[in-house]
């Protein structure tokens, strides 16, 4: 397993699958960020907006159609299949697969991450809008300088399990030819003409990562339960 450059095979392996769920996990939060504001926004302010039939009502009314369609497609269909579409179709002409591969598990996780922050937004106090409003913040305002910030802490235990699930999830990123830590235990056993030592390897690791993960995310939950007493 060792022998030659094959250690360094599974550190550039582990390597790419760092750079790959950081990278995935980031467009997830930004992607997650809008669709759950578009989505809480309708549903808060539909019936107000409704009887006004403004320009806004549909606008809205659109993008909550949009952001319908891309949870509904995103979730219902396979993230290995959305990588290889993004890789042979969309990004058909990249050389490299690491960025590709960021971005489609990031257009796949903004779907998970959109549901966790929208059941934060809707899990904060009414009276949470109220006190935007009678500080004169709009909708947008209150939600960024006041609901955000609370549904964050809410939150964020959840999505460091998305992040978990995310790290596992990467390990088909060698579809697409990408070096991950999955592929680099592959390649080896193909060179070596023996699995078993490589993928076990490979196993221990992601689970020693979850592990570990898993530790953090548990002493976090712990600590914000201690600050809401």
């Amino acid at each position: 397993m060792i022998d030659g450059d094959r250690y360094m095979l599974v550190i550039d392996g582990l390597k790419n699958t760092f750079i790959i769920t950081f990278g995935a996990l980031a467009i997830g939060v930004v992607i997650g960020i809008v669709v759950a504001a578009i989505r809480t926004s309708f549903d808060k302010n539909k019936e107000a907006m409704k009887l006004r039939r403004g320009v806004g009502y549909y606008i809205l009314l659109v993008l909550n159609a949009i952001s319908k369609f891309y949870l509904t497609v995103t979730r219902g269909t396979p993230v290995v299949v959305q990588l290889m579409i993004c890789y042979f179709i969309v990004f058909a002409a990249a050389d490299d697969g690491v960025p590709v591969a960021i971005f489609a598990f990031g257009f796949n996780s903004g779907a998970y991450v959109a549901e966790i922050f929208r059941a934060g937004i809707m899990s904060v106090d009414n009276g949470q809008f109220e006190a935007g409003r009678s500080l004169g913040f709009n909708y947008f305002q209150t939600m960024r300088f006041i609901v955000i910030p609370q549904m964050f802490k809410a939150v964020l235990p959840t999505l460091c399990n998305e992040f978990i699930a995310l790290l596992k999830e990467t390990s088909v990123a060698g579809y697409v030819g990408v070096i991950d830590l999955t592929k680099a235990g592959n390649t080896i056993g193909g060179r070596t003409f023996s699995y078993f030592i490589p993928l076990i390897t490979v196993a221990v690791i992601y689970l020693v990562l979850v592990i570990i993960l898993s530790f953090f995310v548990n002493r976090l939950e712990r600590r914000l339960r201690k600050s809401e007493r």
